[in-house]
């Protein structure tokens, strides 16, 4: 919603300047963050899921290898691992590509087949899309995955069925949700970190807010990695660790880092505000961030993964 934003936007620049100056700039920080990455294409989203339906994805341009390859250089330069919550359908059109991000030590993770809001399906068709999906992933791979995240972040309330699912599928963790108040997506009152469910072994990965007045105000990644500046971003983030002695998780979408993707005609003012919004700007505070803060996959399975390659040479 407008009034959503406007009221987050004025909160926010408020915030930053009563807490501005008693932020430590070069302080010390040892905590490993977690970085994720949700691969998906440009027309993939879901703003603009009544305009581009799965039938049509082909006859769009992808732009996903040469973006993609860009976030993984720039983890890289920085020697920094991430999850990858990667499209089934994009797995399926670019294997080479889920190889890529693989072998380079990076955690895959499953982000649905053909990203379609959870809440917009049956129990028995979401069982059924993440079921394609995981396996798509595993047998490319040849590694079983582990985690999932839903498209737009929507496991909500109303969806928590969906967890029961992901246990059933053999996933050990989920990072879907958003523990704030959206017109699209959220758990108001969730638990901001790590949390392990009562009644499931599955362990819930939010995606992480900064708790202002008794509000969660979202500050991790995606849309509000673009619309706020740079330094309001690092300033909450290492309160997180700093105060609150917590690991924050941070996410992106590869289509964030590339101004000069298509136009997609027929979506609302705000869809397109959210998406297009300040595309320039988000390679160069990607690079600050990765230099700001220590980071690491959300499961980190790259000895495991040494110690089967060495079984398998000497088997």
């Amino acid at each position: 919603m407008k009034g959503d934003f406007v009221i987050l936007f004025v909160t926010f620049v408020l915030v930053i300047f009563l807490a501005a100056a008693e932020l430590s700039h070069n302080m010390a920080n040892d905590i490993l963050n977690y970085m994720t990455i949700d691969v998906e294409d440009y027309y993939h989203v879901s703003a603009f899921e009544h305009v581009i339906g799965p039938g049509k994805w082909d006859s769009y341009n992808s732009r996903i290898l040469e973006n993609t390859a860009v976030i993984l250089d720039l983890l890289d330069r920085q020697n920094v691992h991430a999850t990858f919550f990667v499209l089934g359908w994009i797995a399926e059109k670019f294997p080479r590509l889920l190889k890529e991000i693989y072998n380079r030590g990076h955690e895959i993770g499953c982000h649905s087949y053909f990203h379609r809001l959870i809440y917009k399906l049956s129990p028995e068709e979401f069982k059924e899309d993440t079921r394609k999906a995981k396996d798509v992933l595993e047998q490319i791979t040849g590694s079983p995955v582990m985690g999932y995240r839903a498209p737009s972040y929507s496991v909500t309330k109303n969806t928590l069925w969906a967890l029961d699912i992901l246990e059933e599928l053999g996933f050990r963790y989920d990072s879907s949700i958003f523990p704030i108040i959206h017109d699209r997506y959220g758990i108001a009152g969730f638990p901001r970190f790590m949390y392990k469910f009562p009644d499931r072994s599955i362990i819930e990965y939010p995606l992480t807010t900064f708790l202002l007045f008794g509000v969660n105000l979202p500050v991790s990644g995606g849309g509000y990695f673009r619309l706020f500046p740079y330094f309001f971003t690092r300033m909450f983030l290492k309160k997180i660790n700093r105060n609150e002695k917590q690991p924050f998780v941070f996410y992106l979408h590869p289509w964030e880092i590339d101004p000069d993707q298509p136009v997609i005609k027929g979506s609302g003012v705000m869809s397109r505000f959210r998406h297009y919004n300040n595309l320039k700007k988000t390679t160069g505070r990607f690079e600050r961030l990765l230099k700001d803060f220590k980071f690491r996959p959300i499961i980190d399975n790259r000895e495991e993964r040494v110690k089967s390659q060495e079984s398998g040479v000497r088997s």
